[in-house]
C-alpha cells in the first residue's frame, strides 16, 4: 500500500496567533513521520494556500522553515479550504497509486477538516496524524480527534 502524506499550510501567514511551542511540536511530528515515510519511498505533499498572495508578501506564503521540505517532496498550491478543489492534488494521487492519505498542518477547523472530508469524498482513506495538527482554537482539534479516523506514529511506523 502506497502511502501520501499532506501538510497542509504551514505558512508563517496562516500560522499567526499559534504560540511557537505549540507549532514546534506539531512540527516535530510531521518531520518524524515524513522521515519514516521517504524512508520507504511514500509520498509526501506540501499543501500551499496562495490566496492574497502579493509580490511583496510572497516570502510569509513560503512553507516555515521548522518544516522539512527535501527535493523528492511536491507542492500542490490552492486557493480554497479543500486541497482538492479546483487542484491537480487528485490527480496526482491517483498517478502515483495512492488509496491511503495521512493529513496533517493547519487549521483543524478549516483546511485539515476540509481536505479530509474532500479526500472522503473521492474514494480516499484519510486519517489526521496525532499531535500533527494546528489551529487556534483548541476545540477543533479535540473534536478533530473526536470525530475522525486519527493514527499515530507508532501505527504508521508499523504499516510501513
Amino acid at each position: 500500500m502506497k502511502i501520501g502524506f499532506l501538510i497542509i499550510d504551514m505558512q508563517a501567514i496562516h500560522l499567526q496567533g499559534i504560540e511557537k511551542k505549540v507549532i514546534n511540536r506539531a512540527c516535530e511530528y510531521i518531520n518524524h513521520v515524513s522521515d519514516m515515510l521517504r524512508s520507504k519511498r511514500h509520498v509526501i505533499i506540501h499543501i500551499q494556500d496562495n490566496e492574497g498572495i502579493l509580490e511583496s508578501n510572497k516570502d510569509l506564503y513560503r512553507t516555515i522553515p521548522d518544516v522539512q521540505m527535501k527535493d523528492t517532496d511536491l507542492v500542490v498550491t490552492k486557493e480554497y479550504s479543500n486541497a482538492f478543489w479546483k487542484t491537480e492534488l487528485d490527480q496526482i494521487l491517483a498517478d502515483q497509486g495512492i488509496e491511503f492519505l495521512i493529513i496533517s498542518g493547519n487549521a483543524a477547523e478549516q483546511c485539515v477538516v476540509f481536505t479530509y472530508n474532500g479526500a472522503v469524498e473521492r474514494g480516499f482513506k484519510p486519517v489526521i496524524l496525532q499531535n500533527g495538527v494546528l489551529s487556534t482554537h483548541s476545540d477543533a482539534i479535540t473534536s478533530m480527534y473526536r470525530d475522525r479516523n486519527v493514527i499515530s506514529y507508532p501505527a504508521i511506523q508499523y504499516f510501513i
